[in-house]
């Protein structure tokens, strides 16, 4: 079979839409001309490598004011010239991962007559999985249970697909902190989280007086990096490709709770403290950490009930030492751990791979 058949993946502005739309296209590079359509000035162009033939499109993200009617019918607007991208490129398939590209992508495609696949990682779904999701040939869900908010709509249970250094082992990266005392991975997503970042600092004489190792991903957001005097045992970075050996090694993941975390923290079995964004859709993000604080592998701290004293207090009950049979322990840490290891694992790419490469066609 010659390599002609075109796909278009429409994924953009945070990681969360951008690295399962990733993950995907590595597993069907072979079988696929990949295209890319993506949004300007977001995170697209420091992630996409150029073999996927990345095009942006001048869209902004709808803000909440009287105009914001006026923001999705422009962006609907942008119908038209994904139509000519699909018929310049001669694409046969469509897969998109949400967010604000999707919405005209979904309408071109079905204009055009071309299948398109979505996939849906959060449990309560987006906007545009919930609107055009009955459009798409098939809605892929990162977690069963979203299949109850999308009855109009044809739905596999697929899981959400990661990075592919998560499916392997990662030595600990050779800048982290050395010494014995636990080591927490600090971060807010691909944009950085004002709120976390915030706790840590008010909390980082305390958490460095008590022997931790802290790992801190500030985000690519313009904010204030901030500094602490003796700091060896902490590091800031805003940015890393190392995630996967971070969460991996590291003994507590403190976090936003975006899919793509909460399926990262799933995969490497790791205990977390999950902080979810407040002002997300739906309020997907609490959703998302229900699911790890439900099977006791997280604890959930609501944002606008959050301290200094109450993220302190959570921090040394989770490290809170344990002596059993002359051996010292964290007893809670150690039951999250177990907790963790109790999550069905799934092979979510071969099971996406499959349904796009349904649509390939003989040439």
């Amino acid at each position: 079979m010659s390599k002609k058949n075109n796909l278009l993946v429409a994924a953009s502005g945070t990681g969360g839409h951008i690295f399962p739309a990733l993950a995907v296209s590595k597993e069907v590079e072979d079988e696929w001309n990949i295209h890319w359509l993506g949004v300007s000035q977001r995170l697209d162009a420091n992630f996409i490598p150029e073999k996927y033939n990345l095009r942006t499109l001048n869209i902004k993200t709808p803000r909440k004011n009287i105009f914001l009617f006026y923001q999705y019918i422009k962006i609907l607007m942008s119908t038209f010239q994904i139509i000519r991208i699909l018929k310049e490129k001669k694409i046969n398939l469509v897969f998109t991962t949400g967010g604000y590209i999707s919405a005209p992508t979904i309408v071109a495609s079905k204009l055009l007559r071309i299948p398109v696949i979505i996939h849906e990682s959060n449990l309560i779904p987006g906007m545009v999985t919930k609107y055009f999701g009955f459009l798409c040939n098939y809605v892929l869900l990162g977690f069963k249970e979203t299949n109850s908010y999308l009855k109009n709509c044809k739905t596999i249970f697929t899981g959400t697909p990661l990075r592919e250094q998560f499916y392997k082992f990662n030595f600990l990266p050779e800048w982290v902190p050395k010494g014995n005392g636990p080591l927490l991975i600090v971060m807010g997503g691909s944009q950085g989280a004002k709120a976390i970042n915030q706790i840590l600092n008010e909390s980082l004489e305390f958490l460095l007086k008590k022997q931790f190792r802290i790992v801190h991903i500030i985000g690519e957001s313009n904010q204030q990096p901030f500094h602490v005097k003796n700091s060896k045992n902490y590091i800031q970075k805003k940015f890393t490709n190392e995630i996967a050996a971070l969460i991996q090694n590291c003994d507590l993941v403190i976090s936003r709770s975006g899919a793509g975390t909460i399926n990262e923290l799933m995969e490497a079995e790791k205990p977390s403290i999950l902080i979810p964004y407040p002002d997300s859709k739906n309020n997907h993000q609490e959703k998302n950490a229900m699911i790890l604080a439900a099977s006791g592998g997280s604890v959930l701290i609501n944002q606008n009930k959050m301290s200094k004293e109450v993220f302190e207090e959570t921090l040394e009950r989770i490290f809170k030492i344990k002596s059993k049979k002359g051996k010292n322990h964290y007893e809670i840490l150690d039951l999250m751990k177990k907790n963790m290891e109790n999550n069905n694992k799934i092979k979510s790419k071969n099971e996406i791979k499959k349904y796009i490469n349904y649509f390939l066609k003989e040439f």
